[in-house]
């Protein structure tokens, strides 16, 4: 079986953070404090910025540029950051990636390029691309959903052995593709960090042998998902499912969602939990989403109640 590479700075949970905006839609930097803090002080291993928990999709440049300038002040160090990269095609992706470097992030997550969809040969040429402009450590992120292009578990670890790639976050949702990742990435010498973006099977993953896990969820409950990693580094798997369990249940907030769908029933349940916990100051989200309301709210609330969050 594989086993996790505890020796980089890349591991354990590092949560896709969720970005709180004031009524005006403004960045809140009070909540953004408050909400950064908070998983920093419940053990998180790294934090990542401008994934799609972070509503990178809907930021114009500056207002990336703005997150990532508070979101190193803030961290200061204390754990490493992720900055996500994501354009349509290769050389936006090293414009951002330029810039990310430039406000001192620790590594950078690039998706395949997008809208002027290519093949397997251009997404393996566009992260050599990006890599010959960063000296940073790069991470694939797999999002076929959004992006339309899975990427290749045998192409991900030649590009890890070649050194353009130092990891994978992977959200495929794909979970025998992420198993054969695994395994032929243990096979070249474990040269991949592996990190699941799943919420609800990240007990699967380490048991697989996943180096840690990328869960959005982790912003409500970051207790829990450090707890787990922790667990599953000591071998106690029967700890592992039974937090497993609870974070799957907390994970309803987004299944009973009515009004919408896509980042307005995800990202939406996850701002509206933070707000009615108290971490977040609002549930606003970028236009066009529309922060929930009413009914969907109640039903968030519910389950926070069934599972402790509301204490």
């Amino acid at each position: 079986m594989a086993e996790p590479n505890l020796n980089s700075p890349f591991k354990g949970v590092i949560p896709p953070v969720v970005i709180p905006l004031t009524e005006k839609k403004q960045l809140d930097l009070d909540a953004f404090q408050r909400s950064v803090n908070r998983m920093i002080d419940a053990g998180v291993d790294g934090l990542f910025f401008l994934g799609s928990s972070g509503e990178v999709a809907f930021l114009t440049d500056a207002q990336r540029y703005h997150v990532l300038q508070e979101a190193v002040a803030v961290v200061n160090g204390r754990v490493p950051v992720m900055a996500g990269i994501i354009d349509m095609e290769t050389m936006r992706v090293v414009d951002q990636a330029k810039r990310a470097a430039s406000y001192g992030v620790d590594a950078l997550v690039a998706t395949a390029p997008f809208y002027a969809l290519g093949g397997p040969k251009e997404t393996e040429r566009h992260f050599r691309a990006i890599r010959e402009y960063t000296d940073l450590p790069l991470f694939a992120y797999d999002l076929p959903v959004c992006v339309h292009t899975k990427l290749d578990p045998t192409m991900l670890v030649r590009l890890g052995a070649d050194g353009v790639l130092q990891g994978v976050k992977d959200s495929s949702g794909d979970d025998v593709a992420f198993r054969w990742l695994l395994l032929e990435n243990e096979k070249a010498g474990h040269p991949l960090q592996l990190l699941t973006g799943h919420e609800v099977c990240v007990d699967g993953a380490y048991l697989a042998g996943a180096d840690g896990s990328v869960p959005g969820l982790a912003n409500v409950d970051p207790y829990s998902y450090v707890e787990m990693w922790r667990a599953a580094c000591d071998k106690d798997w029967a700890r592992v499912k039974e937090l497993q369990d609870h974070l799957a249940r907390l994970m309803f907030v987004t299944r009973r969602v009515k009004a919408t769908v896509g980042f307005g029933a995800g990202v939406g349940a996850f701002k509206t939990a933070l707000w009615q916990m108290g971490v977040f100051n609002t549930n606003e989200m970028r236009e066009p989403v529309q922060p929930l309301d009413g009914e969907d709210v109640d039903l968030i609330v519910e389950i926070l109640r069934a599972e402790g969050m509301m204490e």
